[in-house]
């Protein structure tokens, strides 16, 4: 049975239904013995580096970027290397990069690092903040450069026209209305970091940089710069996030299905049964994937716990023991070491896969994406930048009540510590262990569920799980994201190991070409 597209939707569709002209120009190939030595390190050292699916291979470009540019690296001996690098660590496949696109990168790194040098001749502003934003906008650009028609982008921008006349900020301008609902649908759906959201903000302001709007820029930049800080720390910022995330599901199932019947998605959009029938198949797959996703999360969680933080902390608590009782208490280091893989073992075996029932729900709300001339997916939200005040004497309750959470959450562990006898060292580095896993358990749990639509509601589990865990979670999210940015092995393996190591890598690969040449002259 054939349905109408709304307007929306009919160009979301014919924009998938583009397929752009194979590319013949001459690809870059590597070695697959060294591609495959390559990749297994790569996922090793990204494990290291706690970071969503999403953003890793931006990361992956910014960590080569900062490697090679350190030692006063210019686009033309950056550019090949870096490419080749992501080809060896299997980001892109084998032969699947033009060999032309060196010579757009060699443009596009020469391009920053001159507004980075006109930046810093212009003002008088902190040069490793400056640094920082290039790098960032850089690792970006390129990682768009290489992938140049990314459904995610597409999708984005279909969102973020459906939200925009969803949400009202009461008490702030229609352009900041906009900004934030855009910073939230890049955050919600492509799962963007903090060097994402600058680029696709920096690009909303100045467009595509080039070398005729350099000097625009460089002089504009502290302004942007600050403006664009500014609409990150937003007071409203989290609600706007909270209320795009909760109906991103069907979206992520729509381009799942899109992409299947790419050439072909105008047909399918408009024959409801076989639509029907994709979403379900689409929704299956996903589910399916959950578990391996989530036990991916695992293994890297528990990479990243322990080469991170969990060699120094056991150093520090077995040099401790030592000193004071003369031996290492071995119960102690047990408890601290066999805890964290524990908890992540008992998140993944607590997974449930989501049903049919929440297939239907996904059908429905994608028919009205799809087919409603102004889909309703919610009710429409309403902010305030300046939220209300609150009574002082309620607010100084909810923060002792706040206060109590963490004392009797934290207090009950150290109670059952202290009766097992563990020594105060141990203890803290329990604690340390319990918060970072807590955290790390809570972004599995709800990658784990990502794929459910269903209103949450508040009973007496959901509120004992906020009032013991919510402390430990919160505390997690900062021992994280500040050790995170002060990371010691992460540092030996990006400038220490990893720089000669590439360089064995690229030896062998020259090894073997000369082999395979020496061979060819015997035919």
């Amino acid at each position: 049975m054939a349905k109408t597209l709304n307007k929306l939707s009919s160009a979301l569709i014919a924009t998938y239904d583009r397929i752009s002209a194979p590319n013949h120009d001459k690809t870059i190939s590597v070695n697959p013995l060294v591609a495959e030595l390559a990749s297994w390190y790569e996922k090793f050292r990204t494990a290291m580096d706690y970071r969503e699916d999403e953003v890793i291979l931006r990361s992956a470009i910014e960590r080569i970027l900062k490697r090679r540019l350190t030692f006063g690296g210019k686009g033309q001996t950056v550019a090949a290397p870096l490419i080749r690098e992501l080809v060896w660590a299997r980001y892109f496949p084998d032969s699947s990069i033009p060999e032309s696109l060196v010579s757009k990168v060699e443009e596009i790194v020469d391009l920053y690092l001159e507004l980075e040098m006109q930046i810093n001749k212009k003002h008088s502003i902190n040069k490793g903040k400056v640094n920082e934003w290039i790098v960032h906008l850089l690792s970006s650009e390129i990682e768009h450069t290489l992938k140049p028609k990314d459904s995610k982008d597409v999708m984005c921008n279909f969102i973020f026209r459906i939200f925009k006349d969803m949400i009202t900020i009461s008490d702030d301008s229609e352009e900041t209305k906009d900004v934030q609902t855009f910073i939230a649908v890049r955050r919600a759906y492509a799962n963007d970091d903090l060097a994402l959201l600058r680029y696709h903000l920096f690009k909303q302001y100045f467009g595509t940089i080039n070398e005729h709007n350099l000097d625009e820029i460089a002089t504009a930049f502290p302004k942007v710069a600050t403006n664009i800080e500014n609409q990150f720390n937003y007071p409203a910022k989290d609600r706007i996030y909270s209320y795009v995330k909760n109906q991103t599901i069907p979206f992520i199932i729509l381009d799942d299905v899109l992409k299947k019947h790419n050439g072909k998605a105008l047909s399918l959009a408009t024959d409801e049964d076989l639509l029907n029938s994709e979403i379900f198949s689409a929704c299956n797959t996903r589910y399916r994937n959950i578990k391996g996703k989530v036990k991916r999360a695992i293994v890297r969680s528990v990479i990243f716990i322990f080469f991170t933080k969990a060699i120094f902390a056991l150093a520090v608590e077995g040099t401790f023991e030592r000193f004071l009782y003369g031996r290492i208490l071995w119960s102690s280091i047990a408890l601290n070491t066999l805890t964290p893989p524990m908890l992540m073992i008992l998140v993944g075996v607590l997974i449930k896969t989501p049903g049919r029932d929440n297939s239907f729900r996904i059908l429905k709300k994608i028919s009205t994406i799809l087919y409603d001339e102004h889909p309703a997916l919610a009710p429409p939200l309403v902010v305030k930048k300046k939220q209300n005040k609150t009574d002082p004497l309620l607010w100084t309750i909810f923060i002792l009540l706040w206060l109590t959470t963490f004392v009797l959450s934290f207090g009950a562990i150290v109670f059952v510590l202290n009766k097992l006898h563990i020594n105060p060292l141990s203890q803290a580095i329990f604690m340390f262990f319990l918060a970072i896993v807590s955290f790390v358990s809570f972004r599995i749990n709800r990658t784990a569920h990502m794929y459910i639509i269903k209103e949450r509601k508040e009973n007496l589990k959901s509120l004992f799980a906020d009032f013991f865990f919510m402390p430990f979670i919160q505390v997690g999210r900062r021992l994280t994201l500040a050790i995170s940015q002060v990371n010691i092995f992460l540092f030996v393996f990006d400038f220490i190991i990893e720089t000669p190591f590439k360089g064995v890598f690229a030896f062998f690969e020259q090894w073997f070409l000369f082999l395979r040449s020496q061979r060819e002259k015997l035919d």
